[in-house]
């Protein structure tokens, strides 16, 4: 069995003080038991790893990269996304931000199935090398041509929708990749404006939030907060039940690939900038959400991506 390593300092610690108590002990026995169990409460608060961030949460947040291996179209740059993925990298590492959201359309679509699966293959190994932790929010691009199992199996992700907690925070992410008849997306059989949130999702949702008592960070690539052909079709839904758990702070969203922001009954939808859009590094959009222990949100927003603070 592997050891560890902060095991074996209290482990250590306990038996010398252990050992110098030894002989207090023949002459007292209670004073001994007591000074034997301070000296164990002692090791195990200097040794035992903090529970509590030192500072603010950081998490790096990308969205609309599609990836692709072949030639631009448009303002869209398919074959720039690895340069300015590493960039992102880069700065997610200096910042010290080990886990990772992408909030949609890693990839872009490719004339086979194969080519496709190639290509996700690619873009995910460089992501994950810069971290370990990684979430993925499904995006329309992602499960076009693939299936949400296939997408899902290749980067390594149970679900298509569901929660985590990182340092006292809870996280949900959304998967709006459903026709209005509750159809799934996959090889070809939906258009990019026919987007749902199901009602078994939104049962989930709701369940979920009564779960947590922690401040709240929801994930969509879609978008909850307008009637447009970017917007998820029952978004009044899906907010009713953001709004009503009131412990959602902040929702993060792509797809329209524009920077916006609004504030709905309380819950703020910040809309991010795409990756893809743009030649050249100064085209180039991510950000470090950061939350302090406080409550306070902050967006530092790199290249083309805003900024935003948003205190307690």
């Amino acid at each position: 069995m592997k050891r560890n390593a902060t095991t074996d300092l209290g482990r250590r610690a306990l038996i010398k003080g252990g050992t110098l108590l030894l002989v207090a002990g023949a002459l007292n026995p209670m004073r001994a038991a007591e000074s034997l169990a301070q000296a164990a409460a002692k090791a195990a608060s200097e040794t035992a790893p903090s529970t509590q961030p030192a500072g603010p949460l950081r998490i790096g947040l990308i969205t609309d990269l599609h990836y692709a291996d072949k030639p631009s179209v448009g303002t869209r740059f398919y074959r720039e996304v690895p340069a300015k993925l590493a960039e992102a990298g880069e700065a997610f590492k200096r910042a010290g931000a080990s886990t990772v959201v992408c909030v949609g359309d890693l990839i872009d679509s490719a004339a086979t199935l194969e080519a496709e699966r190639g290509h996700l293959a690619t873009i995910n190994r460089q992501l994950a090398s810069i971290a370990d932790d990684r979430h993925y929010v499904l995006g329309n691009h992602c499960v076009d041509g693939l299936t949400k199992e296939e997408f899902l199996a290749d980067v390594g992700q149970a679900k298509s929708y569901g929660s985590f907690d990182r340092g006292g925070v809870h996280f949900v992410l959304l998967d709006a990749c459903f026709r209005v008849d509750g159809v799934p997306y996959g090889r070809r059989n939906a258009g990019w404006t026919d987007t749902f949130v199901p009602a078994e999702q939104l049962a989930w949702l709701a369940a979920d939030l009564r779960a947590t008592t922690l401040l709240t960070i929801v994930f969509v690539h879609q978008r909850l907060d307008e009637r447009s052909d970017h917007a998820v079709r029952n978004a009044p839904a899906v907010r009713a039940v953001l709004e009503a758990s009131g412990k959602v702070r902040t929702v993060f969203q792509g797809h329209h690939h524009i920077n916006d922001l609004k504030e709905i009954a309380g819950v703020r939808y910040c809309t991010l900038m795409s990756m893809i859009d743009g030649s050249g590094p100064a085209s180039n959009a991510y950000s470090l959400l950061e939350i302090a222990p406080t409550g306070a949100i902050s967006v530092r927003g790199f290249r083309g991506q805003k900024s935003y603070d948003w205190p307690a």
